[in-house]
This record gives C-alpha cells, structure tokens and sequence, in this order.
C-alpha cells in the first residue's frame, strides 16, 4: 500500500454508536421482536406491549433494539402511521425517571422545560403530546435495572400499569425493557415484578464462528481491501471470545488495532498491532509470573517472542518454535530440552495465560500443535525476558 496511507475506508463503522444494516446471528430475535410490536403496523393505539431483551454485555442487546426501531419507524413512515422510536440509557440519566420521561417527550416537544414537574406529571404531559399528536410510540429504555435500582417497584409500576388509568383511551405507549439479566427485578414487589415479566427474549453469547461472520462484516465496512486478513479476524474473534463471546469487544479492539497499524505506517493490521490493542485494555504477563518461570521454560517463551517479532504470523507450529529455542538454548550455553518437554511449557504457559494452543491437522504429517500469543506483544515480552535473563541469572 502506499506509504502513509491509513488501513481505514471508514473508521465510524467500529464506533459503539454505530448500528450495522444487517446483524448476523440475531436474525431470530429480529423477528420475535417485530412479531411482538407487529400490532404497530397493523392496528396501532388498539393495544401496547412490554418485551424485556436480556444478555451479557457485547451480546448485541442495544444493537437489537435500534436496528429494530429503525425498521419499524421505517415501514410507519412508509404506511404514513404516526410513530416514534426513542431510545434512552437509564443510566446517562442516573436511573431517574422524571429525567428519562422528559427525554421522550422531547421526541415531540424540544423546549418542554426539564425542571419544574414530577415524574407522574412528565408521564401525564407524553400522554397528553401522543393524544394530541395521535401518534403512538415505542420507549425502549437501555440499561433498565438503573432505574430499578434508583427508583424501585413505584417507578416500574407507573410505567407498567399505565394503560389501567386510561381507561377507554388509546393505547400509545409501549416499552421495551434492556438489562443484561434479570436478578434486578427480585428487588421489585411482587405486582410490579408480575407486570414486567411478559415477554422476554434472551440473548445468548455469541461462539468463535458466530465472532468470525460479525467482525468480518465489519472488517469490510471500516477497513481498506486487504488492510485485515482472514488470520487476523481469528485472533481478534478469539480474544473476544475468550472475553465472554463479546462483540463490542471485539469491534473495539478491531479499532485499536487499526491505530496501531496506522501509528506505524503498517499499511495492514499486523498480529503484533492486536497484541500491542490488546494490552493496552487486558494486563499482559506479570513480573511476579516471569520470576516464577524455570530458566528453559523462560527460554521457550522467548523464542516464542522472537519467531512472533520476526514473522507477522498468528499462529506458529511447534516445530518451528523448537528451532528458534534451539538458536537460543547455543546462545545461552545450554542443551536444548526434548520436544515433549517444550509441549509441556507451552501447555503450562497457556494455563497462565500467556500462550494459546490448539491441535491442527497439517497437510503431510497429520496433526500438529500449533502456538498463538494473543495479548502480549512480542516485542515487549522479548524485552521482558531479556531483561529477566540478564538480571536475575539461570533459573533451573
């Protein structure tokens, strides 16, 4: 690539605000959720609803949630029905609803004053603007068990049981409900738990595979043709992985590492870029875990670092690794230990966290162990031991 060119098309695309066409993977709750508000379109102010999506953090529940609103405000425009999406983090508004409400009258009343009012009298004033407007609208409140933690069951049962003091009138004003799970709702009364608990969907983690197919979409939305290899997608979406199967973390390390790429004038995202990402979120090798290191095993990972240095590889044989230990083992006057015994170092090293390994077929001898270093760039645990070699002595 041309010197000085950035691996970037567009860096926005990695943005956490940033909300994808498509979601892969998260096809099915798509359409629980537009199978749920599915009354929007086809008889809207006759009924309203409450869905509460729940799932661990980077499992795509925010993501759900506006590309859903985005759909179905879409197909409202399209049918000239009077809606509005509005999306709130409760916990931007420190769990208060009379905040949280004036946030969604705002949707229909920009200048409607911020103070002044309590939270009953903001609910009265939304339903007021949606009467007057004749329009209905979905509130999908981010990050919900906040305002339950702040506010508890009254906050909940005002929003739940709104419809029951409008008798006769329409139904305006649906909720969906967004938490990683449900251990906030114990602190509610049993009515209050009893109305929110209705529809619920679940989203699982997501596997490597799954990690693959969305860093990939992504890849090719922010980054340059050829700037991220198919490698380097696999290590990212491993690390994810290994971070509870979280996307969100992935994409951002995505983004961090393309800075480092563009910070040395790579022209792609190298391994060693990953690394230098990941460790400047994840802590890398502690001192008090290179002390604990034997002198050959201390061996072994520095000729890991090296071969990692010297080839923009993210996964490296055995074999080859015992060569650079075997270079090492003449420079520091010692014997080379046997095979077996590298494949136990390298088997201890991933307990600790330091290696990854994994067992692949190779095309001529069969099965081969092959070696990664995810979180900890090669040039800094070069430095490491080095240091540790020169400093503190052999170490049997």
């Amino acid at each position: 690539m041309v010197p000085n060119q950035s691996v970037f098309k567009d860096e926005s695309k990695l943005d956490i605000n940033y909300i994808p066409q498509k979601l892969p993977h998260r096809e099915k709750e798509q359409r629980l959720l537009s199978e749920f508000f599915s009354f929007i379109l086809r008889c809207p102010e006759r009924m309203a609803q409450r869905v509460i999506l729940t799932g661990d953090v980077g499992t795509g529940k925010t993501a759900l949630a506006q590309h859903f609103g985005a759909n179905i405000t879409s197909e409202a425009n399209k049918r000239r029905i009077k809606f509005r999406y509005v999306h709130v983090n409760c916990r931007e508004f420190r769990g208060s609803l009379q905040t949280i409400l004036h946030r969604a009258v705002m949707a229909f009343r920009p200048n409607y004053p911020a103070r002044g009012y309590g939270a009953e009298e903001v609910l009265a004033a939304l339903m007021q603007v949606l009467d007057e407007e004749e329009a209905t609208m979905i509130l999908a409140l981010d990050e919900f068990d906040s305002l339950i933690e702040k506010e508890g069951s009254d906050a909940v049962y005002k929003l739940t049981r709104l419809q029951e003091m409008r008798q006769g009138k329409p139904q305006r004003l649906s909720f969906i409900f967004i938490m990683r799970n449900l251990d906030a709702t114990a602190q509610l009364d049993e009515s209050a738990r009893s109305t929110l608990q209705r529809s619920i969907i679940s989203l699982t983690r997501y596997g490597k595979p799954q990690l693959i197919d969305i860093l990939s979409d992504r890849v090719a939305l922010a980054f340059e043709l050829g700037a991220v290899s198919e490698d380097v997608v696999d290590l990212v979406a491993e690390l994810a992985y290994s971070e509870t199967g979280n996307a969100r973390f992935g994409i951002e390390l995505l983004w961090r590492a393309g800075k480092y790429a563009d910070a040395e004038n790579a022209g792609v995202v190298e391994p060693e870029c990953v690394r230098l990402a990941i460790s400047s979120i994840v802590p890398s090798l502690r001192r008090s875990e290179l002390a604990s290191l034997g002198l050959h095993e201390r061996l072994f990972l520095l000729a890991v670092a090296r071969y990692f240095k010297e080839n923009e590889e993210v996964y490296a044989a055995l074999t080859e690794i015992e060569k650079t230990y075997a270079v090492l083992c003449e420079e520091y006057g010692e014997t080379a230990n046997s095979h077996t015994q590298l494949w136990n170092y390298a088997q201890y090293l991933t307990k600790l966290g330091v290696l990854r390994t994994e067992v692949a077929s190779a095309e001529t001898r069969g099965r081969t162990t092959r070696v990664s270093l995810p979180t900890i760039p090669a040039v800094e645990l070069e430095r490491q031991l080095s240091d540790s070699l020169t400093q503190n002595g052999r170490r049997d």
